[in-house]
């Protein structure tokens, strides 16, 4: 069979993987180039080991709970080589699982790096350096994204981002982490569950700072418990490493801050990988920000697409995903599924969690918005109780009686968004909520005042 596709892909994360799967299920042939592992940094690098440590850390931490329910344990360890062959075997299946649905589907894929010669050319270079020059009709630019480090800092052993993390195989007895957002706050909050002393500093007034303010506040209360110790409006002055660790120096304010620790945890954002010679060769347009798409996910050369992280923005899972839905239906030439920035939720996987879809209270009142905003708490939900889940709240925006924003702070809330961006996405109006019957007793009916506010 020549060597001519309807559409490549060039990575496997979750855009890429989504783009050809349905371009094969609607009949073409699709080929996928992935060079380090399927399921891209999701899979490999975030959410999927993160998630799998971050089960662990409050199993362990939720035992102290169980006093208080009638069930007492003289002592609990853990052990962390156990810890990580948990993260390890959880990495393996959901690799495997992705590279199952692209046989399910069809894809061909290979194994190797993809350089983009042309709208129509893709060189194919497998890993024992062979290559060949592949046609197509469509590309889909996939490439993903890399930490981002402060300039004049060197990674080393001690001085880590969010990839080299992963790979301890011993729990540091002290780490600072420098970044507040939801890489930072999932880390600290694993670390500090085992029993290490985090230290977590945010350059900014707040930590996830993109979120509603009042939900920041309550992690950081909530983080505190467990001995997490936040500095915010603290920048990084000073970053030496010694014979036993790290030296790190900062600035709060007027403060002088010092701290030695085990190691560094940097989390100071995530960047598109940006492959600048093939995008200049091509002349797709782009920026430090990432490639430019319309809402076909089209760059601006016609048959190069573009989808993840890639496209700068949010740089989640999920928005990947329907971004390469998008791309497929126009390559494949049937209706797109909605595509809006605003109706894709966002989740921390802190203990509580925090969650939100649409505007926050501030973002809608500095777009002049008249809105609306009711709340509802945790501690009124019985299951919630019950549960000894502690405190939270859902909180909802509302203009002209549509609702246009939700956050929630608790636990569960990755979970409890899922309806709530349902309703956002679809603009629904109260009295449309109203018919909404939610079953007694569940944590759910915590979303019941909002409707009925």
């Amino acid at each position: 069979m020549p060597d001519k596709y309807d559409v490549i892909v060039v990575g496997g994360g979750p855009g890429g993987l989504e783009a050809a799967k349905l371009a094969a299920g609607a009949g073409k042939r699709a080929l996928i180039i992935e060079k380090t592992g399927w399921g891209g940094t999701c899979t490999h690098k975030g959410c999927i080991p993160t998630k799998a440590l971050l089960t662990c850390s409050k199993y362990y931490a939720d035992l102290k709970k169980l006093k208080r329910l009638g069930i007492n344990l003289a002592s609990a360890t853990f052990d962390f080589s156990a810890i990580k062959k948990h993260q390890q075997q959880i990495v393996k299946v959901a690799a495997l699982g992705a590279q199952k649905t692209l046989e399910d589907a069809g894809v061909e894929t290979k194994v190797g790096t993809g350089e983009i010669l042309s709208p129509q050319e893709v060189k194919f270079s497998d890993q024992s350096g062979q290559t060949q020059i592949i046609s197509t009709d469509n590309i889909v630019v996939a490439w993903g994204s890399e930490p981002q480090v402060i300039p004049g800092i060197k990674i080393s052993s001690r001085i880590l981002t969010s990839d080299g993390i992963l790979n301890l195989q011993a729990l540091p007895r002290s780490i600072v982490i420098v970044g507040g957002s939801f890489i930072g706050i999932e880390f600290a909050t694993f670390f500090a569950q085992l029993g290490a002393q985090v230290t977590l500093i945010e350059l900014l007034d707040n930590i996830l700072p993109q979120e509603d303010e009042e939900a920041s506040g309550f992690l950081q209360q909530e983080l505190a418990r467990v001995g997490i110790a936040v500095h915010n409006s603290t920048g990084l002055t000073g970053l030496k490493e010694t014979d036993s660790g790290v030296a790190i120096q900062a600035q709060k304010k007027s403060e002088q801050l010092e701290w030695n620790a085990d190691y560094v945890l940097l989390c100071t954002g995530r960047k598109p990988q940006l492959l600048e010679a093939e995008l200049i060769n091509c002349g797709i347009a782009y920026d430090r920000m990432g490639i430019k798409v319309n809402k076909n996910m089209m760059t601006t050369v016609p048959g190069i697409y573009a989808v993840g992280d890639i496209t700068g923005g949010m740089m989640l899972a999920h928005r990947a995903t329907q971004q390469g839905k998008v791309a497929a239906a126009n390559i494949c030439r049937y209706e797109a599924p909605p595509y809006n920035e605003r109706h894709i939720p966002s989740a921390v996987y802190s203990h509580p969690q925090i969650a939100r879809v649409g505007l926050t209270a501030k973002q809608a009142e500095a777009e002049g918005l008249a809105i609306e905003v009711v709340k509802s708490s945790y501690s009124a939900n019985i299951i919630a109780r019950a549960e000894l889940m502690g405190q939270g709240f859902v909180k909802a925006i509302f203009c002209r009686d549509k609702i246009i924003g939700a956050t929630i702070a608790g636990d569960h809330a990755a979970d409890l968004i899922v309806p709530l961006t349902l309703a956002v996405s679809n603009e629904l109006t109260r009295k449309q909520l109203k018919g909404w019957v939610i079953p007694h007793p569940t944590l759910s009916e915590i979303l019941l005042p909002l409707i009925d506010g």
